[in-house]
């Protein structure tokens, strides 16, 4: 049995913008993947809202950042075969990072945490793959618009960032804004076919990561 550990915010766990709440089970990428995976591999999907790559939010009622929480999360799911890392949109947010640089320096750093985990019982380090988010687009969302303002343009950037990061470190890379497209509604989160898409579209490159 494979493992693949899927670490994101709210497009992993699956936010819908259009019914303000959560996708079907079937609906969200995590769940496309590992269909179209078959059996004999399992996707764990450990997606929360608002979650950061490595800065803290002070509004929120629960811990959102992504470094804090990984050593947890690799040591619960232990063994694993893959990690996917799909986060950087909350990181646009201009009271926690802002940038597309501040959250490939994120990025890099939760590609630390895995690479010198205590992994333990013989068990070697999973492979890593990291996603860049769709894009921002713009939205008549008041509220979204004044948390993500001027992150449209960087946010436009971290597919690049995050390819020559990938590239760096030895990693996996995907660009999801290739077969998903944010929503005006709010213009940071997916409706339920782009959901799926990312499911899709990750399938070829998840099966040549874990020899399937």
């Amino acid at each position: 049995m494979k493992t693949v550990l899927a670490y994101g915010d709210s497009l992993t766990w699956g936010y819908d913008p259009v019914n303000l709440g959560r996708h079907a089970h079937e609906d969200r990428w995590t769940s496309v993947l590992k269909k179209a995976l078959g059996h004999g591999v399992r996707v764990i999907a450990e997606g929360l809202n608002g979650r950061t790559t490595a800065y803290d939010d002070h509004l929120a009622d629960c811990e959102r950042n992504g470094v804090k929480l990984l050593p947890s999360i690799l040591e619960t799911h232990k063994p694993i075969d893959l990690v996917i890392f799909l986060l950087g949109t909350n990181d646009m947010k201009r009271g926690i990072g802002g940038s597309a640089i501040a959250a490939t320096k994120g990025v890099d750093r939760l590609i630390k945490l895995v690479r010198h985990h205590d992994w333990g019982f013989g068990y070697e380090g999973p492979d890593i793959l990291l996603v860049s988010p769709p894009p921002i687009c713009d939205t008549a969302n008041v509220h979204f618009a004044a948390m993500f303002k001027g992150g449209m343009d960087e946010a436009a950037m971290l597919a690049s960032y995050y390819s020559d990061l990938a590239d760096e470190t030895g990693c996996g890379f995907f660009d999801a804004g290739s077969v998903a497209k944010t929503t005006p509604l709010d213009g940071i989160h997916l409706d339920a076919e782009n959901t799926r898409a990312i499911g899709r579209g990750l399938e070829p490159i998840v099966r040549m990561m874990l020899g399937l």
